[in-house]
């Protein structure tokens, strides 16, 4: 069974960009039919899906959230086992526990056990 772990800072100042890195337990972030995606729940609300990426070959497609698309950039790095979400421009709008999770599209098989970011000054 994979498992994710999500790292990044927990604490991110209004207007800067927050990184966060997936490390995935095994290599199988290249497998063709497999989705790597980032979650968020802000405080007192729903998950909200941010984007996902998928390989095919050589190839990398992602997908993004379409309000958030212009912030939002997912990339992997197969070599290490991780992939990494890029959110930039961030407000307090987007504190929230962000997970990392594997599957299907729409279907999150795995999950991290999630990391706290904060938005503050």
């Amino acid at each position: 069974q994979v498992q994710l772990q999500e790292s990044g800072p927990g604490l991110v100042k209004p207007s800067q960009t927050l990184a966060l890195t997936c490390t995935v337990s095994d290599d199988s972030i290249p497998g063709t039919d497999v989705y790597w995606s980032w979650i968020r729940q802000p405080p007192g609300k729903g998950l909200e899906w941010l984007g996902s990426i998928n390989h095919v070959g050589a190839r990398r497609d992602t997908y993004y959230s379409p309000p958030l698309k212009s912030r939002t950039s997912i990339s992997s790095d197969i070599s290490k086992n991780q992939f990494t979400l890029i959110l930039s421009s961030v407000t307090p709008e987007d504190s929230a526990v962000y997970y990392c999770t594997s599957g299907s599209p729409w279907i999150y098989d795995y999950w991290g056990q999630g990391t706290q970011v904060t938005v503050s000054s």
